[in-house]
C-alpha cells in the first residue's frame, strides 16, 4: 500500500503555486502603462535615430581620412587624381609683409591687413552675385612650404589638406588668431593673425597660409583655396633685429640691408656720425664715394647695390630746406637731395644745367649745405611767413 503524503506538505506546496499564479498576472493597468513606456521609448529612438547615424557616420570619415594619411604610399606607379574642376578661387589681394617672426601680427607688404578674396578661376575677376549671396566661412591654416615647388598650378582639396601643418606636441596652435573669417561681398579681412613657432622644424624649413573654405559649410561649385609664397618664420628674439621696409629717416642705420646691428659696417659708420637712415641718405646724395669709403673693402658691389636701393625707399617727406650762396640758392629735400636751383626769378632743376662748371657749382653747394646742416631755413613747400612758391624765393 503506498504511503500517504502529509497533508500539511501538499497544501503548502499548493499555496506557493497559487502564490505565483497570482504574481505572474499583471493588472489591466500596469499593462495599459508598460505600453505606453515603450511606444514613448520607440519614438524617442525614432527622433534620435537621425543624430546617431550622422555621429557615427562623422567619426567614420574621421577615422578614414586620418588612416589615409598616416598610410603609406607603397604604390609603384602612383596615381594622380585630377583637379577637381573649379570656377572659382580665393586668393590674397597682396604679398606677405617679411620677415615674419613668432608672435607678431602677419600684414600684407604694405603693412595693411591680410584680405581674401574670392574671384573667378580664369579672368580674376569677381564672380557673378549668385556665388556669394551668403557668407562664406573661410578658414585659415598653415602649409608645408614645398607644397607646389614644381609647375603645377591646380590642386585637388585632398593634397592641399593633406600639406596642412599642425603644432608640434605640447605646442599651442600653430596659427591664432582670425584663423575663421566671413567673406561677404567676395572679399574678407584678417585683422590678427600669428604664428606661434618658428619654421625650422619643418622639412622645408619654410611655411606657406593657407585659405580654404570651411569643411561642410558650403554646398556649391568647387571653391579652390588661396595660398601665399613660401617664407621663414624667425623666432621673436631675432626681431629687434628686423630691418624696416620701407625704413623710416629716423630708422638706426643698421636697419638698413647688409648692415648688421653692432657689425663692422655699422660701427664704422658710428665712428663717422653716421646714425641714421636720414645721415646715411645724406651723404650718399653729396658724396657717395666718401661714404663707400667709410664701409671700407668689406662692402662689396653686391652689398653696396642692396644696400643704397634699400635705402631709397625711405619716404623723405615733405620738408625742403635752403641754402644761400653767392649765385645760387639751392633747395633740398631732407636727404641733402637737390630739388630746384633757384638763381634770382628764375628757377632750374640739375637737369636743366647745361655747363659742367654750374653743374660743379651746385654740387660745391650741396657739399657746403651737408656741412652746414644745422643752420639752414626749413619749410614746407612754401617760405615761412609767406605765400611765395619755390619759384619766387631769391638770394
Amino acid at each position: 500500500m503506498a504511503a500517504k503524503r502529509p497533508r500539511g506538505d501538499s497544501d503548502e506546496n499548493s499555496d506557493r503555486v497559487d502564490d505565483k499564479r497570482i504574481k505572474r498576472q499583471p493588472s489591466f493597468a500596469t499593462v495599459i502603462d508598460e505600453a505606453m513606456m515603450v511606444s514613448k521609448l520607440q519614438s524617442i529612438l525614432l527622433s534620435l535615430e537621425p543624430l546617431f547615424r550622422k555621429v557615427v557616420q562623422e567619426e567614420v570619415e574621421r577615422i578614414l581620412l586620418h588612416s589615409t594619411y598616416l598610410r603609406p604610399q607603397r604604390s609603384l606607379q602612383p596615381q594622380v587624381e585630377p583637379a577637381e574642376p573649379s570656377s572659382f578661387k580665393l586668393t590674397f589681394q597682396k604679398p606677405l609683409s617679411q620677415p615674419i617672426f613668432t608672435g607678431t601680427k602677419i600684414e600684407s607688404f604694405d603693412n595693411t591687413p591680410l584680405q581674401i578674396l574670392l574671384v573667378a578661376t580664369n579672368t580674376l575677376e569677381a564672380p557673378p552675385s549668385s556665388i556669394h549671396l551668403h557668407p562664406l566661412r573661410v578658414e585659415l591654416v598653415a602649409l608645408q612650404g614645398d607644397f607646389l615647388a614644381g609647375d603645377q598650378e591646380d590642386w585637388t582639396s585632398d593634397e592641399f589638406n593633406g600639406w596642412i601643418v599642425k603644432e608640434r606636441t605640447g605646442k599651442r596652435p600653430l596659427l591664432i588668431g582670425d584663423v575663421t573669417v566671413m567673406l561677404r561681398d567676395g572679399a574678407a579681412l584678417v585683422s590678427e593673425l600669428y604664428f606661434t613657432d618658428n619654421s625650422s622644424w619643418g622639412k622645408s624649413g619654410m611655411f606657406k597660409i593657407g585659405a580654404r573654405v570651411v569643411p561642410g559649410s558650403y554646398r556649391g561649385p568647387r571653391i579652390r583655396e588661396a595660398m601665399t609664397e613660401p617664407f621663414r618664420v624667425k623666432d621673436h628674439r631675432g626681431e629687434s633685429y628686423k630691418k624696416h621696409y620701407p625704413p623710416a629717416l629716423e630708422d638706426e642705420v643698421w636697419r638698413l640691408e647688409k648692415i648688421a646691428k653692432d657689425g663692422k659696417f655699422h660701427k664704422k659708420l658710428a665712428d663717422a656720425n653716421i646714425n641714421t637712415v636720414q645721415d646715411f641718405l645724406k651723404l650718399w646724395f653729396v658724396d657717395p664715394q666718401s661714404l663707400r669709403q667709410i664701409l671700407g673693402q668689406g662692402m662689396s658691389d653686391r652689398k653696396w647695390e642692396a644696400t643704397t636701393n634699400h635705402a631709397n625707399t625711405c619716404v623723405v617727406g615733405d620738408k625742403l630746406y635752403v641754402h644761400h650762396g653767392r649765385r645760387y640758392s639751392l633747395v633740398l629735400n631732407s636727404v641733402c637731395q637737390v630739388v630746384s636751383i633757384i638763381d634770382g626769378a628764375n628757377r632750374y632743376t640739375l637737369q636743366d644745367l647745361v655747363n659742367r662748371a654750374d653743374r660743379d657749382h651746385v654740387h660745391q653747394l650741396a657739399r657746403e649745405a651737408y656741412k652746414n646742416w644745422g643752420n639752414l631755413e626749413e619749410f614746407h613747400r612754401l617760405l615761412p611767413n609767406t605765400n611765395l612758391p619755390l619759384h619766387q624765393i631769391s638770394t
